[in-house]
């Protein structure tokens, strides 16, 4: 029976005009398999010449783009994620893009699960950061010509578009001011293994402690695995040592929430019997007691550029990829055991 004029197409339409099964449109329309390019070439004329627009897809293999990105993150490991978000949402908006989220749960396998179905979806670009271990997906996805930014968690690759903040000499700046303020033996609770992000940060305590005097000591680094039940072990594992660490730096606030129990589970004050320092600046960093003394990630323009970045390679997918490194903010603040003000020497060079 012909449809009427009034009534949508539909993909029984579709499939009637080209010739085909409903699913061999589904499977046009979704990109979940391939078919042969005669076959998708009859079922694009029959979606140009119905109007079909079921959906954003189907109305994107006409028209060239579906004018929305991809985000593939952790919620759950990215505690600033709700500001991040807002700034991505922002700035595409303003350019005429809609976003697509997916939760990689901090897991490879899942992450190529998500990776693969916001492709699916036609995203015309992505912003992923990775999970702990990962680099295939980013091979995958570089080597099928997909545009994509690398967000927070950079890596050496140079032929990715990469935007994080600066993680070496702001965790040498906050290790460096520990060691002035006359610690001689300061730990550090690092992040998850197999993250740039957790090595740089690895590499900038061990900056501070040479340019404070102070000596680097292995069991003085303790793996909080960028998780707060780590950062409780981390910390647990460091003070339980014959000489402590009487200074801390923590580097992620993540971790710092276990931290923080640990610290009051033995009854410890922080600022005073153990000076804690971190890295992110969460926005309850200034309402505990006493207030933390972070390296805050400047996180809406790590959103704005990582949006910029990708548009620019979506119009342009030749360009020369870039890495941007931004600057963090000192909040100084009295974990460290001092007075509220901004101490010269703890400004990252």
């Amino acid at each position: 029976m012909p449809r009427s004029r009034s009534s949508r197409p539909t993909q029984r339409d579709i499939a009637e005009l080209a010739g085909v099964s409903i699913t061999t449109v589904s499977h046009v329309v979704n990109g979940t398999r391939g078919v042969a390019p005669e076959t998708r070439a009859a079922v694009l004329a029959a979606i140009e010449r119905t109007g079909y627009t079921g959906d954003v897809i189907a109305r994107s293999l006409v028209t060239g783009g579906t004018r929305s990105i991809g985000v593939a993150i952790s919620l759950l490991a990215n505690p600033y994620f709700a500001v991040l978000m807002q700034a991505i949402e922002r700035e595409a908006a303003a350019a005429g893009y809609t976003v697509l989220l997916a939760d990689t749960h901090e897991t490879v396998t899942t992450e190529q699960a998500t990776v693969r179905a916001l492709r699916a979806r036609r995203v015309e670009g992505l912003l992923l950061t990775p999970a702990p271990g990962d680099g295939a997906v980013i091979s995958e996805l570089v080597s099928l010509g997909m545009p994509v930014v690398l967000v927070d968690r950079l890596t050496t690759r140079t032929d990715v578009d990469q935007v994080g903040a600066e993680n070496i000499q702001a965790t040498s700046a906050l290790t460096e001011h520990l060691a002035r303020l006359g610690h001689r033996r300061i730990g550090l609770v690092s992040g998850a293994p197999g993250l740039t992000t957790s090595e740089e940060r690895v590499l900038g305590y061990r900056l501070g402690l040479g340019r404070g005097g102070r000596s680097w000591a292995a069991e003085l680094v303790a793996c909080g695995h960028s998780a707060r039940d780590g950062g409780a072990a981390a910390l647990a594992a460091l003070l339980d040592l014959p000489d402590p660490p009487s200074g801390v730096v923590v580097a992620n606030d993540v971790m710092m929430v276990g931290v923080l129990h640990e610290a009051r589970r033995r009854g410890l004050r922080v600022g005073r019997d153990l000076a804690v320092v971190g890295y992110d600046d969460v926005e309850w960093a200034d309402l505990v007691d006493p207030p933390l003394t972070t390296m805050a990630q400047p996180v809406e323009e790590i959103g704005r550029r990582a949006v910029r970045l990708l548009l620019a390679r979506i119009a342009d997918p030749e360009r020369e990829p870039e890495t941007v490194r931004l600057p963090p903010a000192l909040r100084h603040r009295e974990s460290c055991g001092c007075p509220p003000a901004l101490p010269s020497e703890m400004s990252p060079n």
